[in-house]
């Protein structure tokens, strides 16, 4: 029966009511956090301190990882305190909010996956000009754009689904405000508006996802005519993964965004909203860093200047 009160709280859904599953939701999620949580920061600390890697591609990777920090810290730690306190509640700004920033980081995240992927490409396959293009006062402004552009969009998409007091339900079947969940609760009217906005937005997504699919198509096939058989092996186990875990997060943030929202919790559901919520900002510092040689190097060069041999 539909709560004809506004709502001043929300109840998070997405998880078993027993006590032993929700210890093992809790004990899981925090270790994804954890490792998100050190992998990042130890990526922004070495970029930050190394001025070997002041470079545009190291750039973008900071903020990356800072933004991924940011991406994952909206949801996880809240359902984690959810699960070891055995209470589901959101307050209805605390709803709000975790709406407006999951909003800003995750288009943020796509932002700078695009701008990266068109860095990938001028240093691959347009290597006179890339010096010429990626200047350092270019990237300070595409990074600027990218924050403040997404900042914005996640304002207006906020401002349209809580521009009226929700009164259907205070039932959420996610471990977290999720947005196609929460537009489901509002009125008929601001749920037509905001579905429409969600259609246009996805085709500016659809049309990043172009750019990128046109730069790696172009990176693929320089790759394809490299003499040596060791550098075309390097440059696919580098970019295959990146591109890989960036499919993964368009493709299922499409398919939560557009599709049919579960009434209620379901392995499937969870499957798919930690596909574009969790995995991305775990599995960001293995491929894009932890991999790298030069990060690994810049780990040890720091290392050594911390603790120096005697």
């Amino acid at each position: 029966m539909n709560n004809l009160t506004d709502v001043a709280e929300f109840l998070l859904m997405g998880f078993s009511e027993v006590w032993a599953l929700q210890i093992l939701h809790a004990g899981l999620f925090l270790l994804l956090y954890l490792a998100a949580l050190v992998g990042n920061l130890l990526i922004v600390t070495v970029i930050t301190l190394d001025h070997y890697l002041h470079t545009p591609m190291y750039f973008f990777l900071k903020n990356l990882s800072f933004l991924d920090l940011c991406y994952i810290s909206v949801t996880v730690p809240k359902s984690v305190h959810s699960s070891l306190t055995h209470s589901s509640s959101i307050s209805y700004l605390g709803c709000m909010a975790q709406v407006y920033f999951f909003f800003a980081f995750a288009s943020a995240e796509l932002a700078f996956l695009t701008v990266m992927s068109y860095d990938r490409y001028l240093a691959i396959c347009r290597p006179l000009q890339y010096g010429a293009v990626m200047t350092a006062g270019k990237c300070c402004q595409m990074a600027a754009t990218a924050w403040l552009s997404c900042f914005s969009y996640a304002a207006v998409h906020t401002g349209n689904m809580f521009q009226e007091p929700i009164s259907r339900s205070n039932s959420i079947h996610q471990f977290f405000c999720d947005i196609p969940h929460v537009l489901a609760l509002v009125s008929c009217e601001v749920f037509f508006a905001e579905f429409v906005a969600l259609a246009l937005s996805s085709c500016l997504v659809m049309g990043c996802f172009g750019l990128m699919i046109t730069s790696y198509f172009h990176i693929f096939s320089t790759v394809l005519r490299i003499p040596s058989g060791e550098g075309r092996a390097k440059a696919f186990s580098t970019c295959s993964p990146q591109l890989a875990v960036t499919v993964l997060f368009l493709s299922t943030g499409l398919f939560a965004a557009l599709g049919p929202v579960a009434k209620s919790s379901s392995f499937q559901d969870l499957g798919i909203v930690l596909a574009y919520t969790v995995l991305p900002p775990v599995l960001n510092p293995i491929i894009y860093s932890l991999r790298n040689k030069e990060i690994k190097t810049a780990l040890w060069r720091q290392f050594w200047k911390i603790h120096p041999l005697p």
